[in-house]
């Protein structure tokens, strides 16, 4: 193992790579051009491994690890790409789909949607697992914008930046397995909440347009992500 501080020397697909201290799979990856696979990381904000899209396998584990998470180590073997991740991460969509309602040829999100543009760059062309079509609300309490439950992955991205970088934390997470849901503060309306801002930026981060704003498709919305790894830098800044 390397010493503290030092820089860390690995592999990622058979390449040579080197690390800054404390970097994540994920980032080293990133910034050699390789691509992995992810739903609940975005830059800018905390990592919560949420999705798992991400797995990865190192040798000398016997259990796959997930990239935005693992920190890098000297002499590092990882890989990124193989016939069981590709499997896992199939299955992985596919669970994604089916504990949903996704029908993304009716959906407002048809074109602009992550999970839609994930499942295709994976190969899933459809779903070999049963539907549960849950029965989920929409809420429309709030005067702009619209959460709907049938489109939301659970990646947490709107809890993280609402209390990161907004400090409202108004989102949060409810209940478990199938029946966990976002909620606004004590499972209130959204519309009814104290806490919230109405500032967007859980609208301007959500994969799926499960959150969205009134009178406007998802495809008329323009994103606007960039501004979260500014924030965050000027917020460390100011630590």
């Amino acid at each position: 193992m390397s010493a503290t501080g030092a820089v860390r020397t690995l592999k990622i697909d058979g390449r040579d790579c080197s690390a800054r201290p404390q970097a994540t799979i994920l980032e080293v990856a990133r910034e050699n051009k390789i691509f992995i696979p992810r739903l609940c990381q975005l830059e800018g904000l905390s990592t919560v491994g949420a999705c798992r899209l991400c797995l990865v396998e190192v040798k000398g584990s016997n259990k796959l690890l997930p990239a935005c998470t693992t920190t890098v180590d000297e002499g590092m073997e990882i890989t990124t790409s193989s016939e069981e991740l590709a499997s896992y991460r199939r299955m992985i969509v596919e669970l994604l789909f089916t504990e949903g309602n996704h029908i993304c040829s009716v959906c407002v999100s048809n074109g602009h949607c992550e999970l839609q543009t994930m499942a295709q760059r994976l190969g899933v062309t459809h779903i070999h697992l049963p539907y549960r079509y849950p029965k989920k609300q929409v809420d429309a309490s709030h005067e702009r914008f619209v959460l709907d439950h049938n489109r939301c992955v659970l990646c947490t991205r709107c809890v993280r930046v609402c209390d990161e970088i907004e400090g409202a934390h108004t989102w949060d997470l409810m209940g478990r397995g199938i029946d966990s849901k976002v909620i606004t503060d004590l499972n209130q309306p959204w519309g009814s909440s104290e806490s919230c801002t109405s500032c967007g930026k859980c609208v301007q981060v959500c994969p799926t347009g499960a959150l969205f704003e009134k009178g406007r498709s998802v495809a008329e919305m323009e994103k606007r992500r960039q501004f979260l790894p500014y924030l965050t830098l000027m917020r460390g800044e100011r630590t």
